[in-house]
């Protein structure tokens, strides 16, 4: 149930704002934190969107927390509904977002991404929060230079490298939030791999679940990071926690090959494994069909270019720093995604 407006008696107490709170990692914060007594504001664009957060809290069995949440309409690109959200506020949770690798989308990317990031920056420097946690991606770390085995927090961004709008609109968003620790706001920044978790069956890693019960021919061999979205939050919670400032952390648990991950989910769910290898040359081949079709039809694309780089990338990553800072062991991830799994057989 949304409350028509925020309990006078959460006045009280230092309140936390979490934007972007109907999407993955924004349900299951909300949950964490009231869990551990916060008193909560959470953003939100569509009422609609609601329903499935409060899905998240019934399969969580939390369902008794759900209605301690602070509701708050409003837009990280409206400036006045953003400084009404600000009211009372004392930490702010920036899981706010557009996930994208339409080329068509280019433009609205940068607008969530970007300026949302540097309106919500803004407003904590005006409203004087005393820590900001920004969710980023692997997708904004840098690029590795030969003979580097591995991306850390300090591997340097190259813009002559390829990057999807998405990774550089990420990018741009961390610059926001830099300027914003220059200027003397508290920031942490978490950069999560392919994150993975219940809720939200037609977004994000939760595609793949659909794809393989449909039947799913192709697979490849390409490696990224991954991780629980319980761990997410975990290490977000604790990075806020701490005493830790102008800081990013690369959250992952584990690098994976994505015909592992795709095995395991296939496995797990008793159906078919994917069983054509798609090479670079039928990757290659199928983008720039899939983009020959969106010109003539008008519908967005469902494979890039982009994608098809993702698909054979070798590129791993390291979670030293965050499991050195926090002392933090991920989840196995065989183990999280035969479980979730089992939420879509």
């Amino acid at each position: 149930m949304i409350n028509p407006k925020i309990k006078l008696c959460s006045y009280l107490y230092h309140m936390i704002l979490v934007t972007g709170a109907t999407g993955l990692v924004g349900s299951h914060l909300l949950i964490k934190l009231l869990e551990e007594n916060e008193v909560v504001k959470a953003l939100y664009r569509n009422k609609e969107k609601i329903a499935a957060v409060k899905n998240v809290f019934q399969y969580k069995n939390k369902i008794d927390l759900f209605d301690k949440i602070n509701w708050t309409e409003g837009d990280i690109n409206d400036i006045p509904s953003l400084n009404l959200a600000f009211e009372n506020v004392t930490k702010v949770y920036d899981c706010a977002a557009l996930i994208s690798f339409d080329p068509k989308d280019e433009d609205h990317l940068r607008k969530i991404n970007i300026e949302g990031t540097a309106n919500v920056v803004n407003c904590c420097i005006d409203f004087k929060v005393t820590k900001l946690c920004h969710v980023s991606s692997i997708a904004a770390l840098g690029d590795p230079k030969i003979n580097e085995p591995l991306i850390t927090e300090t591997t340097e961004w190259n813009p002559e490298e390829f990057h999807s709008d998405y990774a550089i609109s990420k990018y741009g968003a961390e610059m926001e939030v830099w300027r914003g620790f220059q200027e003397g706001l508290n920031v942490v920044i978490v950069n999560p791999g392919v994150i993975f978790g219940y809720g939200f069956p037609n977004q994000g890693s939760s595609v793949i679940f659909n794809a393989l019960k449909k039947g799913m021919p192709f697979f490849t061999k390409g490696i990224t990071g991954i991780v629980a979205v319980e761990d997410v939050v975990n290490c977000m919670y604790l990075l806020m926690h701490g005493n830790y400032t102008g800081e990013r952390y690369t959250l992952i648990a584990e690098n994976k090959s994505l015909d592992q991950i795709v095995f395991t989910i296939a496995d797990a769910m008793k159906v078919k494994r994917p069983t054509i290898y798609a090479n670079k040359a039928i990757t290659s081949i199928s983008w720039k069909l899939d983009w020959f079709i969106a010109k003539i039809t008008g519908r967005k694309r469902k494979f890039t270019k982009a994608n098809t780089i993702s698909a054979h990338s070798t590129t791993e990553y390291s979670n030293v720093k965050i499991k050195e800072t926090l002392k933090y062991e991920f989840k196995d991830m065989k183990e999280y995604l035969t479980q979730l799994s089992q939420e879509f057989s």
